[in-house]
């Protein structure tokens, strides 16, 4: 392996930034990226603004994986997010640290992000074969035979495979890694969406759109844990969105089914809130229930609480009873709903699932097979919303790089 040589399947933010360090370290790396350009799923990452890493120390930002914790330890450790912000601010990307530890570029665009790796691509050496999809990869003797779907040929002494994961398939993520990892004869997890909406039983089409901060979102799971996440939601035609629901997701993406419980009211007790409406009605005694429990909550969802409630929207104050009352506040403190499954792939920020980590050193290689590495969303981690992901991307990339150089190093000096 003296004149090694790497080919990196995927241009996208593992796979550009292992093949910079490959470079850079002076390993002859061609990467292989099937779309007609390099990140095109990071470019729309973070609403198109790309948020980079979570600025935490690596202790804090372990606390944000939900798979795969203490597999990242060693990654993470190597390659913190401050590694991240220092490659991107070298490479001129300028950013910023925003609300929740995010870290985006300063200028808002995720362009800046995808031009300054295809720029350190480009004057680090790698070869990058665009519009390259990979029909099949095999390990011949000592070397690794990758073939394109048009018949080319690509032979190195070091495959690492990071195609990325199911979510945004129109963005070339349609779990081509998982393939190559079976071929190889790795087990995968099975893929399930992560960090998406959660789909309700019940019809919520009149509350799309609805946008609500500060409440309590939690989720009874079979068996009877409880799950809460407090911050904002949004309601969407066919379910519940917004960070609390996408946090949520990721727990529950492997559940068959649970009770979602939406607290309106949670800085106010069931008490407090009840005294409230008490006070509400006794200053409005002759109006309709409507327009006096509008002053608690937007419009269309008072009058969907007011209906769950089995109450009448235009019922008279005076004529409501004390059950009816009460009722109405456990609504507001406890509108349930009955959760259906997370949302598609489609839709999904990030996969849960991948390549099974026992298979894999800290370092990212196969056990079973010398010379195969796996970075990024095609291993079986995923974390939170917050530029979590993105981090484990880039740590794991950096991982596969430093062990390779490593052993390209030995193999000179040996």
């Amino acid at each position: 392996m003296e004149n090694v040589k790497v080919t990196v399947i995927g241009g996208g933010a593992a796979g550009a930034l292992c093949a910079v360090l490959l470079a850079r370290s002076g390993i002859a790396v061609t990467l292989l990226e099937k779309n007609e350009k390099t990140g095109k799923k990071l470019f729309i990452t973070g609403k198109g603004r790309c948020n980079l890493t979570a600025d935490l120390p690596p202790r804090e930002f372990l606390e944000g994986v939900v798979r795969g914790e203490k597999f990242l330890r060693s990654a993470v450790w190597t390659f913190t997010p401050e590694d991240t912000k220092k490659f991107f601010e070298d490479e001129g990307v300028a950013l910023v640290t925003e609300r929740g530890n995010r870290v985006f570029p300063a200028s808002g665009k995720s362009s800046d992000v995808t031009r300054a790796l295809d720029r350190a691509l480009k004057e680090s050496g790698v070869r990058v074969e665009l519009c390259t999809e990979v029909k099949k990869a095999e390990k011949k003797g000592e070397k690794f035979l990758v073939t394109s779907s048009d018949g080319r040929e690509f032979s190195s002494d070091i495959l690492v495979v990071a195609t990325g994961g199911k979510s945004y398939p129109s963005t070339g993520s349609t779990g081509d890694g998982y393939y190559l990892a079976r071929s190889f004869g790795h087990s995968v997890v099975k893929p399930v969406p992560s960090l998406v909406q959660l789909l309700t039983h019940e019809d919520v089409s009149s509350l799309n759109g609805i946008s609500l901060k500060n409440v309590t979102l939690s989720a009874e799971v079979k068996g009877g844990k409880t799950l809460s996440e407090f911050g904002e939601l949004l309601f969407t035609k066919r379910g519940i969105s917004g960070p609390v629901a996408l946090t949520l997701s990721a727990h529950l993406n492997r559940v068959g089914g649970a009770t979602l419980r939406l607290d309106l009211k949670p800085a106010l007790t069931h008490e407090k809130l009840d005294a409230r409406v008490l006070r509400d009605f006794a200053e409005r005694k002759n109006a309709d229930l409507k327009n006096v429990t509008r002053a608690l909550l937007p419009e269309r969802l008072n009058l969907y609480v007011l209906r769950r409630a089995g109450l009448s929207p235009e019922a008279k104050v005076n004529a409501v009873t004390r059950e009816e009352r009460e009722r109405l506040v456990r609504t507001v403190k406890g509108l349930t709903f009955g959760f259906a499954s997370v949302g598609p792939f489609e839709e999904a920020v990030v996969t849960s699932g991948g390549v099974e980590l026992k298979e894999l050193t800290p370092k990212c290689e196969s056990r079973s097979v010398k010379g195969l590495y796996f970075a990024g969303e095609v291993i079986d981690c995923d974390a939170y919303t917050g530029g979590y992901n993105l981090q484990i991307a880039f740590s794991t990339a950096a991982a596969c790089a430093a062990d390779i150089a490593a052993k390209a190093q030995n193999a000179r000096e040996g």
